[in-house]
C-alpha cells in the first residue's frame, strides 16, 4: 500500500490530470481531426472549389464539435441499473473537455489548408494531419500499457482509412452528379 502511495507521489501532476482526461481528450481529438480531414478529402476527392472545403470544414468542426460534447454528456449522466449517474457538473466538465479538444486538434486539417500555399494544400493538410493523429495516438501510451508507436500508428491507420474512403466517395459523386472545379 506505501508503494503505490509514494508512486503516485512521483507522477507529475501534469500527467495525472491528463490520465483523469485522457478518455474525453482522446475522444475528442481523434473524433475532430478524423472527420475534419475527411470532409476535406472529400471535398478535395470531388475536385470543388477550394473555399468549399473551408465552408463545409467549419461547419462540421463547430457542429460536431457541439454535439460529440453533448453527447459525451448525455452519456456521462446515462448511467444502467443500479449505476449513479455521474454528477451534472462532472459530466458537463468531461464534455467540454471533449469538446475543447474536438474543436482544437479538429481544426488542424483546416489550419494547414489556409496557411500552405495553394499548390500544397492538400499535401500540407495530409502530412500535418498525419503527424497529429500519430502524436495524439501516442500521447495515449503515457498513461496505458501501449507501446507509444503502436498507438500512434493505430490511431495513424484509423484517421487515413477514413479519409480515403471521403475522398474515394467524393471521387466517385462527382464524376456521377458532373460537379466540381479545379482546385
Amino acid at each position: 500500500m506505501a508503494d503505490s502511495k509514494d508512486s503516485k507521489h512521483h507522477i507529475p501532476a501534469w500527467r495525472r490530470l491528463l490520465g483523469a482526461n485522457l478518455p474525453d481528450l482522446v475522444y475528442g481529438a481523434n473524433d475532430g481531426i478524423i472527420t475534419t480531414f475527411a470532409v476535406v478529402s472529400g471535398v478535395v476527392g470531388a475536385n470543388l472549389a477550394p473555399e468549399v472545403v473551408l465552408i463545409l470544414g467549419f461547419a462540421n468542426l463547430f457542429a460536431d464539435g457541439v454535439s460529440m460534447g453533448a453527447s459525451n454528456y448525455l452519456a456521462k449522466r446515462s448511467r444502467s441499473d443500479g449505476e449513479a449517474p455521474m454528477s451534472h457538473r462532472s459530466a458537463a466538465y468531461d464534455g467540454a473537455v471533449t469538446l475543447i479538444s474536438f474543436v482544437l486538434i479538429g481544426a488542424i486539417p483546416l489550419l494547414a489548408y489556409i496557411l500552405a500555399p495553394s499548390s500544397w494544400r492538400f499535401r500540407a493538410t495530409i502530412v500535418l494531419t498525419g503527424l497529429t493523429l500519430f502524436g495524439v495516438g501516442a500521447m495515449r501510451s503515457t498513461v496505458t500499457q501501449h507501446r507509444w508507436w503502436r498507438a500512434g500508428l493505430e490511431m495513424l491507420l484509423v484517421g487515413a482509412s477514413a479519409a480515403g474512403i471521403a475522398y474515394a466517395i467524393g471521387a466517385l459523386l462527382s464524376r456521377i452528379v458532373g460537379t466540381g472545379s479545379a482546385i
